[in-house]
């Protein structure tokens, strides 16, 4: 039986015997116009693709893929693009977050079930990158990941866009008539102009860059812009390079250690990304028997510098970051805070792939002796609110709200919110806490990215642009403010925040870490007493599967029977 390298293909039991199956399976494959010749102990490599024209930030992946068959099919491996679900960010209801399981399950089921002996996973928008991540590393046979890259910035007249960030900004001033009909579809016409994910460090920059410091892309592929002809030579290089990982046999359980995840944390506090990021990395570790807490978030953020200076955080766009250097640059920068000796898709390790980067602009990419923050992007915050922990991004939020007490204004729902949100007449000041319950895993349920509670109307005619806001809800990596998120345990299951009246005072000191409700314990007890859980959204189909199986924001919210 033919070897590979002393290794037998996985793709071999499929082709190579003298049962009709056997037969079969080589004539259908014929039957798509290949010749015998294929079958000849060359390994077979998947494409998983997510382009759907229903996805803007990965529409362009077909002319990737056409890229990655090209480097394939030159190293002597057999190239077979196949699709899977995609997630697309900005049209799916009510979240894409209800769905990053599903396509994870899409993800390994189609690897597992197919005569494939490796797989280049075609990613970018959000939730596509830890979805194929998640997916790959259940099914552990080498894999590569080409992300899209980030589309072109905006421009409208003389001034540069950043896709949802300067979209929400621009939008405050349309609610106020600051800006006019006209102007606000100028802007529609001109703030995303390619192809690609978004220009910021949203959650799709975040987590494309972070599938790089884990070591699962060539050194420099996350960041260059889609329309940019490298991102199509890289695409090349990933394709031959993944046919010598399938001859090396280098699984993702190999890159992905429990190290490789300490880096991509600390890479990601350096960024100042998306807090999307804590519930994907938890969920990725999952799947390969890591378990990741909260603490260790923390723990990292605390040491490690903040210094790339892009939005929300910064000022500078995505295009302006990969020409300053890119992730590459920034992990040079902070190398002494990394494992630098961890195998990556490349066979290199992470400090040989780190050799030849250079910062170029450093007011775009900071020294890590004269950082924006000395402290990473996120943190965690503890308390009677969110006993099991909650997330803020302390680098997008206002400095003067980072140690506030107020008193609450609660909003039951989502719904309830919007509703309320434009009233003239809303009882709120600079020093109201909007509060929002039922929008986590189960109660919104899908955890969408309702947490950027928009500011009051009656607050933006004050020209006060920030108060804290706190919800179990996530929020689009693209937005900003001082906003807590993903409090676990969330109201739908019976957690404090779930009890919380308008009128109650509320402290916040993200310096001690610290998120309370400033009422008596006895009365926090005796309202849980009289809790009683929300009727299910979903009686059948997936969303059944979802609400019964799906984990808490600190627990990274994958299935229980997923996690390994």
């Amino acid at each position: 039986m033919p070897e590979n390298g002393g290794k037998k293909l996985r793709s071999q039991e499929w082709w190579i015997g003298s049962s009709y199956e056997h037969f079969a399976r080589r004539a259908w494959f014929r039957a798509e116009g290949f010749g015998p010749e294929v079958f000849q102990n060359k390994p077979v490599i998947g494409i998983c693709n997510s382009w759907s024209e229903l996805n803007n930030c990965n529409m362009h992946l077909r002319m990737v893929a056409e890229a990655v068959k090209r480097g394939v099919w030159a190293a002597g491996g057999v190239a077979l693009e196949f699709p899977t679900i995609s997630l697309g960010e900005m049209f799916m209801r009510p979240t894409t977050m209800l769905y990053r399981n599903l396509m994870a399950m899409d993800v390994e089921e189609s690897i597992r079930a197919n005569p494939i002996d490796g797989v280049v996973l075609l990613c970018g928008c959000d939730k596509t990158t830890p979805a194929q991540l998640m997916g790959a590393a259940s099914a552990d046979i080498p894999a590569i990941v080409v992300p899209g890259g980030p589309m072109l910035s905006g421009q409208w007249r003389d001034r540069r866009l950043g896709s949802g960030t300067d979209g929400r900004k621009l939008f405050d001033l349309f609610r106020t008539g600051q800006v006019t009909e006209e102007e606000w579809s100028e802007i529609e016409g001109c703030i995303s102009r390619s192809a690609g994910h978004c220009t910021v460090m949203g959650t799709a920059s975040t987590m494309t860059s972070l599938a790089e410091a884990l070591g699962m892309t060539l050194t420099g592929c996350a960041n260059i812009p889609a329309p940019d002809s490298r991102r199509l030579s890289i695409a090349e290089a990933s394709g031959r390079r993944i046919v010598d990982m399938v001859r090396e046999d280098l699984r993702p359980s190999r890159i992905m250690t429990r190290e490789a995840f300490e880096n991509a944390i600390t890479v990601d506090m350096a960024i100042g990304g998306s807090t999307n990021a804590v519930v994907h990395l938890i969920a990725i570790a999952g799947r390969l028997g890591i378990r990741l807490a909260l603490k260790d978030f923390d723990a990292i953020s605390r040491r490690t510098p903040y210094i790339a200076n892009v939005k929300p955080s910064g000022e500078f766009l995505m295009e302006d970051f990969f020409y300053a250097g890119g992730l590459p640059a920034v992990m040079k920068e902070i190398l002494p805070l990394l494992h630098g000796d961890l195998l990556t898709v490349t066979g290199k390790s992470m400090r040989e792939n780190l050799e030849q980067a250079v910062a170029h602009r450093r007011d775009v990419i900071r020294t890590a002796a004269e950082p924006l923050n000395p402290q990473g992007g996120t943190v965690i915050l503890y308390g009677n609110l969110a006993p099991d922990g909650a997330v803020l991004k302390q680098t997008a939020a206002s400095r003067r709200l980072l140690e506030h007490r107020g008193r609450a204004y609660v909003f039951e729902n989502y719904q309830q919110m919007r509703v309320e949100i434009d009233r003239e007449d809303l009882p709120v000041d600079e020093n109201t806490v909007l509060l929002m319950k039922n929008c986590g895993p189960k109660g919104a349920p899908g955890f969408p990215e309702w947490g950027h509670i928009p500011m009051p109307k009656v607050l933006l005619k004050r020209n006060i642009d920030d108060v804290v806001r706190i919800s179990d809800a996530r929020m689009s990596g693209t937005s900003f403010g001082t906003v807590v998120l993903h409090v676990a345990p969330e109201a739908a299951i019976g957690g404090p925040l779930g009890v919380v009246r308008t009128g109650d005072e509320i402290k916040l000191d993200v310096a001690s870490r610290q998120l309370e409700l400033c009422i008596a314990d006895d009365e926090i007890k005796a309202r849980l007493a009289q809790f009683t859980p929300p009727a299910p959204q979903y009686t059948r189909g997936y969303g059944r599967l979802f609400l019964e199986h799906v984990t808490q924001a600190n627990l990274g919210c994958d299935f229980d029977f997923l996690m390994k």
